[in-house]
Parts: structure tokens; sequence; C-alpha cells
């Protein structure tokens, strides 16, 4: 009988386990993501895509510089080519009349030149036929390794210009993944989680309004004014107006209302003037941000900076010292 309750028990306690199983889900549901960690991997994402923005622009520069490189290279080629058709016609002239036979003197040569006095300018001896053949052999056999020079530097810079453009392509190509990537993250929250990222993301950057007026002088007052007018403008990787921006081309078209060239380069334009020290700073001063550098922005003031910050905060404001700070540079 104790044998019949303990086989009774045994299958109820499988029941019992069957029934448990059976409630537990076949595939957990996919858990919504923590605003504060989809908010960090977001920012990631943005800079990393300023990152390969930056390198784009660095790349963009080189590439206009190689184009002229080779433009000058193909033009020397082109009158090295020039100049070595006019010797080997020289030179196949001087063949064929020694082939014939011909053997003209150098007096001879005085003679049936048209400008016999600049003919026997050039000639420090009365030498002979032969001497004057070997110079233009010399002459062709030298104008020959100059094109050849030249035409390996064009080759060189051919290849530069190919390779440049690559890079531009796997630049490109990472700012769209992390885009692409950051908004899968964002489309996983619900709209309201989605707006609250955002929102969050544009108040954490920026301490206070924009000020209406800056106390600047001079060309750094023009600089500043126009950067200001931009706060609202969307963000937009290789950008520089009118509507919309990425940092370095901001601070470029600003300083462009100014008369001062700046290349669209955050890394390019930490050389375009003196460095000057955070707590030397004025108004029109460029901000350099990230190591190596990867955002520029331009202070204002009063701890702040405007700058050209991510897609999902645009042109906006912020603490100058709200990003790892490098140094800055004083343009103009």
């Amino acid at each position: 009988m104790q044998h019949g309750r303990k086989r009774l028990s045994t299958a109820l306690v499988g029941l019992t386990l069957v029934g448990a199983i059976g409630l537990i889900p076949t595939s957990p549901a996919q858990a919504e993501p923590d605003i504060d960690d989809v908010e960090a991997r977001v920012d990631r994402l943005y800079h990393e895509a300023e990152q390969a923005s930056e390198r784009f622009n660095d790349a963009r520069i080189e590439l206009a510089d190689l184009q002229k490189d080779l433009a000058a290279l193909n033009a020397d080629e082109d009158r090295q080519d020039a100049r070595l058709d006019a010797v080997r016609e020289q030179v196949r002239d001087s063949v064929v009349r020694q082939y014939e036979g011909e053997s003209i003197s150098a007096v001879g040569q005085v003679v049936v030149s048209d400008d016999p006095s600049a003919f026997l300018a050039q000639m420090t001896t009365m030498s002979s036929f032969d001497s004057v053949q070997d110079e233009l052999f010399d002459s062709y056999t030298l104008e020959t390794k100059a094109l050849d020079i030249r035409a390996q530097a064009v080759a060189q810079r051919a290849a530069d210009v190919a390779e440049t453009k690559e890079q531009l392509a796997e630049e490109k190509a990472t700012i769209d993944d992390k885009l692409a990537e950051a908004e899968s993250l964002l489309d996983r929250l619900e709209t309201e989680a989605r707006e609250a990222v955002v929102s969050r993301d544009s108040s954490a950057r920026t301490a206070a309004p924009a000020p209406t007026s800056v106390p600047a002088s001079g060309r750094a007052a023009a600089a500043v004014q126009y950067a200001l007018a931009q706060v609202g403008d969307a963000y937009v990787y290789g950008a520089a107006g009118p509507s919309a921006f990425d940092c370095s081309g901001l601070t470029m078209m600003a300083w462009a209302q100014a008369g001062v060239s700046l290349p669209h380069s955050s890394s390019a334009q930490f050389s375009s003037g003196p460095q000057v020290s955070s707590s030397d700073l004025q108004p029109g001063d460029l901000v350099f941000y990230y190591s190596p550098i990867s955002h520029v922005g331009m202070y204002i003031g009063n701890g702040m900076i405007v700058h050209a910050a991510n897609p999902g905060s645009g042109v906006t404001t912020a603490p100058v010292m709200s990003m790892p700070y490098v140094g800055a540079v004083r343009p103009g």
C-alpha cells in the first residue's frame, strides 16, 4: 500500500513539473532597453560618427591638394614631353645626315647659320661636327631621364589620389553605419522614451539660452555673430551651411564672415592661429576637444561655447568644459 502511495506521489510531482514548464514562455520577451544606457550608447555612436566625419574632412582636403599636385605634374610632364620631342627631332635629323654621309664642319655651320654670331657665341671652341652630335645625344638622354622622373611622379600622385578616394568612401560608410546603429537603438524605444533621450541629450549640452549679444570686437565679432545666428540649425556630417553644419563647418563659415579662411577640419583648424590658454579665452577663439582632435566649438564668453554638437542637438551652446578639452587657438 505504501508503494502505491509513493507511485501516486511521484506521478503528481511529475504532473506539477510539466504544468510549471508549460507556463514558462518558450522565448522571453525582449526587454525594453534602459533609457540611460541607450542615451550613453547613442552619444558614443554620434561621437564615433563625428570622428569618422572629421577624418573624412581631412581626407577631402588632402584629395584637393593631391589633385592640384597631379595637375601641376601633368602640365610639367607635357612641357618635358614637348622638349623631348624637339630634341628627338634634332637627333633624327642628325642621324639622317650621318647616314647620308654628310659631314658639316663647325665653320660650315657658321656659314649656313641664319645667325652666325649667335652660333659662335654658343660655342666655346671651333669643335667638329661629331662633337656637336655628341652633345645632342647627351641632351636627348638627359631629357628622356627628366621625362621619366616626371612620369613616375605623376603615377605616384595618381595612386595617392585613388587611395585617398578609397579612404573617403570608407569614412563615409563608417558615418552611415554609426548613424544607422544610433537610429536603430532609438527606434527600440517607445515614442515618449525616445523623445526623452533626445531632450535630455539636448538639455545636457545646453546650459543656458544663446546670448543675444557677446562683447566681441574686430573680426571676432562678425564670426561670433554668425555662429550664434545658426543656433537651432541642424547638424549634418560634412555640411557647412546654409541651414546645416558639422562642427568644423560652422566655425569655418563663421570666420569666413570676418574674411578669415579656415580649412573644413577640426584638426586642421587647430593650426589656424596662435594657441591661447583656457584662462585667456576671448569670444571668437576656437576651442578643441578629444584626442585625437575631432570636435571644435567657438568661445562666446562666460564659460560658454557655441558649436554644432551632433544630430540630436544640432547647433547649440554648451559649457566650455562639457567635453574633453584639448586647447584653443585665436584665428585671424
